[in-house]
């Protein structure tokens, strides 16, 4: 069997950012420390970091009272914020900076009058966190149907802003709609769509022209995850959303020449080098790694976490694994 691996795959610089800020917070203040929501869509890192001493909630009133508290990659509504705030409860924001960016862009787009669009996933935790953000009404979006919907008159001055986890292929359709029907659209540039999610997804559509299969690592939970499974239908592949290398299916890739392989960028490598080890089980697999965008992006830690011993990022993880 031939394998190939997608460039690049794996953890985004927000997913990285976010992990060491919890990994770092429990160096700095010791056990426990509260974590809102998943600090990023994968219940391994989930685990790991679980095992360290970080406790995850779904609400802040679960937090007891001065106990040291992150707030998701995903970004919080402003009534999070001021709530802990009223129980002046310690808090470190491991919000993704691309995230924080939409909350301004949206921010600055009501506070000129405009009429907001949000084009996204409802009940997705960033989507939520975004519209808490943003003190105007709010209108979702996901399709085309959705915007021809809109109960707006045709000439209100509307903005429109993203979910970070969505590319530019996945917005597209959806902002030709709004500019079609309205006559007043403005939104942020193409360089303003999350590299990472753009990057990943046109890897998956320039492996699924070499592979007979794809198989993505990520949870069922993560959205991206599950949009680079899609694509790979999209483009007439069969593709396999597979949380680790315990969940392959010896089915999917029974007689086939090459497989593709992927990971959600809240996934690290070492699920990639579990799938690859499950695959090996099966029979001799000659890998490569496909060539493709090199990421440099990284971004700061809050203040008093930069001076933490270092955690060793997945991308040296990753970097260890590309011999395979």
């Amino acid at each position: 069997m031939r394998l190939v691996l997608a460039q690049p795959r794996g953890f985004c610089a927000g997913v990285v950012r976010a992990v060491e800020i919890v990994d770092r917070a429990l160096q700095v203040h010791g056990r426990p420390v509260y974590v809102r929501h998943e600090i990023v869509h994968n219940a391994h890192v989930v685990e790991q970091l679980k095992a360290k001493g970080a406790i995850f909630v779904e609400e802040l009133d679960e937090v007891p009272d001065a106990a040291l508290t992150v707030f998701s990659a995903h970004g919080v509504a402003k009534d999070i914020v001021a709530e802990a705030e009223r129980r002046r409860l310690p808090v470190i924001d491991a919000t993704c900076p691309l995230v924080t960016k939409v909350h301004i862009q949206g921010r600055r787009y009501a506070a000129r009058g405009r009429t907001i669009v949000l084009i996204g996933h409802a009940g997705h935790p960033e989507v939520d966190g975004t519209i808490g953000q943003i003190d105007a009404p709010v209108h979702l979006v996901s399709t085309a149907a959705d915007v021809a919907a809109l109960a707006l008159p045709l000439d209100t001055p509307l903005a429109y802003v993203t979910q970070t986890t969505l590319s530019v292929d996945d917005t597209r359709g959806v902002i030709e709609a709004l500019n079609a029907r309205f006559s007043d659209v403005v939104g942020p540039d193409v360089s303003d769509i999350c590299y990472a999610t753009q990057n990943r997804q046109t890897a998956v559509r320039d492996l699924c022209a070499k592979v007979d299969v794809l198989l993505v690592v990520g949870a069922r939970n993560s959205s991206n995850s599950n949009r680079l499974r899609e694509i790979g239908v999209e483009m007439g592949v069969p593709s396999y959303l597979i949380a680790d290398g315990s969940a392959l299916d010896p089915a999917w890739v029974a007689g086939v020449a090459t497989v593709g392989l992927t990971a959600g960028a809240s996934a690290p490598e070492e699920l990639v080098q579990g799938v690859i080890g499950a695959l090996r089980a099966l029979g001799p697999v000659d890998v490569t790694t496909m060539a493709g965008i090199e990421e440099h992006q990284s971004f700061r830690l809050p203040p008093g976490l930069e001076r933490a011993t270092p955690v060793r990022r997945d991308a040296e993880l990753a970097s260890a694994g590309a011999s395979v």
